[in-house]
């Protein structure tokens, strides 16, 4: 067969399969690889998360389920190329907060539209945002360590995964409601942002558990509380903010699947029966928990009315805190 006549059959294949039903596309997905873009470097949580996943999805669907580390704007190049990508179930966007919550208030010029772009799947996880410090900075308390930043203003760097990221937003609300001053130091992602961490490049982080847990218990770093209402299996020794005696300072991470908007409903159906089941799986939130980690999942549409509260929200604090746009 010649390459012209190759290349017609081919395009008369791919014609036919996009005019079956949706039902029947949905029914032969995944017929190839899959590819989760993640908007992180590896090695951090959003890419630990989603290895987990792909790991199962693979297991459970029968192809390749591959993770695309995407890193870089604070999560948001990895959101663009997701969200021009086909809308063909064989691309998803391991999103969170920052990217799809946060940046929209804090980019002027953002190439993509959290709800216009993206198909809402199911929420992933929810998580703890820990302060941590280095060993070497003489705090064990929310209390000492207000009073050591003001003892020295400016005198304290802290780290995150980006400007605008859900670890800089944390980090400004948090000076906001406490009166202080620290200089932040912004990173392409959360990996390398908590090994400079652990060499006492800087001084403080605002993080997630997933990828810190075993550094603090490895006593590399020292958590100094964390958000939500409770503490956490994994860290059971370190207090709330609440019961730190900052009680107005809520900066919970979370995650959640998305894919371009335009994928097939069929196939946004399958993905999410297929994701919750992972995600609730019994043996999967026991891994999550020992990180500190909740599993969650929920309908597409449950995802898409948390979006726009979660949107709404950290509009507010953004507003209030007056962070520039980029």
């Amino acid at each position: 067969m010649s390459n012209v006549a190759r290349l017609q059959c081919t395009a008369a294949l791919t014609l036919a399969a996009f005019a079956l039903p949706a039902a029947v596309l949905a029914q032969q997905y995944p017929s190839r690889a899959v590819r989760i873009i993640v908007p992180f470097s590896a090695g951090g949580p959003t890419d630990i998360l989603a290895r987990l996943l792909a790991q199962r999805l693979t297991e459970s669907l029968g192809q390749q389920f591959i993770v695309d580390n995407r890193a870089g704007g604070g999560g948001t190049i990895g959101a663009q190329a997701a969200a021009r990508s086909a809308p063909d179930g064989y691309t998803l966007y391991l999103g969170g907060i920052t990217s799809l919550a946060m940046a929209p208030h804090t980019h002027s010029k953002l190439s993509y539209d959290p709800f216009r772009d993206f198909a809402p799947i199911t929420t992933l996880t929810q998580q703890p945002v820990m302060l941590m410090v280095h060993p070497v900075l003489p705090v064990r308390s929310v209390k000492e360590f207000v009073a050591l930043a003001k003892a020295k203003p400016g005198a304290l760097d802290y780290a995150s995964s980006g400007i605008g990221g859900s670890g800089h937003l944390a980090g400004e609300l948090f000076k906001s409601v406490t009166g202080i001053s620290m200089v932040h130091v912004p990173y392409k992602s959360a990996a390398p942002a908590l090994t400079d961490l652990v060499a006492g490049q800087v001084q403080v982080m605002f993080g997630t558990l997933l990828a810190s847990v075993p550094l603090i218990r490895n006593d590399k770093l020292r958590g100094i509380a964390l958000t939500g209402p409770h503490r956490v299996e994994a860290l059971p020794h370190v207090p709330t903010f609440v019961e730190s005696g900052v009680a107005n300072f809520d900066a919970s991470s979370w995650n959640c699947m998305m894919a371009p908007a335009g994928t097939p409903q069929p196939i946004v159906a399958r993905l999410n029966t297929e994701l919750v089941r992972v995600v609730r799986d019994p043996a999967v939130l026991e891994r999550l928990k020992g990180d500190g980690v909740t599993g969650t999942g929920s309908t597409p549409q449950e995802l898409a009315e948390y979006l726009r509260a979660e949107s709404a929200k950290w509009g507010k604090v953004v507003r209030d805190v007056g962070i520039g746009l980029n």
